[in-house]
């Protein structure tokens, strides 16, 4: 049962930023990259985070830990990120369509970006992935707002009503 969870929580996770990406391309080029008080000062930085952490906890439950996060430079602009995050979004699934029961409680060794050895079972490292990207998409979606181009709602219960809607 958790792996249907995790898969519509996945499946979730991927809506909910395709939402907040497609808000995003309705901003100016100014409007995208002006410092408006998140955590990761603007909208272009806060989104190339929510990318950051999913490549980056990808990699460690395929055994590889990076030692940093992906370098916002490397993303002029939305296009570009996007380029990046379909790629991720592909990885991800594929990932998230191979599990099974036993492989969710499996244990997770990885080291983070600041040389700490951490173990976690992985169905723990996957709703705190998108748990941590609810939390930056909700700083997106204020900046968004701010700037007149709400997001509407991205509520977890919100997809789960679509999806019912679109499948009968």
């Amino acid at each position: 049962m958790i792996v249907d969870y995790i898969r519509a929580l996945y499946a979730y996770n991927a809506w909910a930023n395709e939402r907040s990406l497609d808000t995003a391309a309705q901003l100016s080029a100014e409007q995208f990259f002006v410092r408006a008080g998140a955590s990761f000062d603007s909208v272009h930085d806060t989104l190339v985070h929510i990318l950051s952490a999913q490549w980056i906890w990808l990699s460690r439950w395929q055994g590889t830990s990076p030692r940093a996060m992906l370098n916002p430079a490397d993303f002029p602009d939305l296009a570009a990120l996007r380029t990046r995050w379909d790629q991720v979004e592909q990885g991800t699934r594929a990932f998230v369509a191979g599990l099974d029961e036993a492989q969710l409680g499996r244990v997770v060794e990885f080291v983070n970006t600041a040389g700490e050895p951490h173990v976690f079972p992985l169905w723990q490292l996957m709703g705190h992935q998108v748990n941590h990207a609810t939390q930056h998409r909700s700083e997106v979606a204020m900046i968004l707002t701010q700037f007149g181009h709400s997001p509407g709602g991205l509520d977890f219960v919100r997809y789960l009503d679509l999806q019912k809607g679109s499948n009968g």
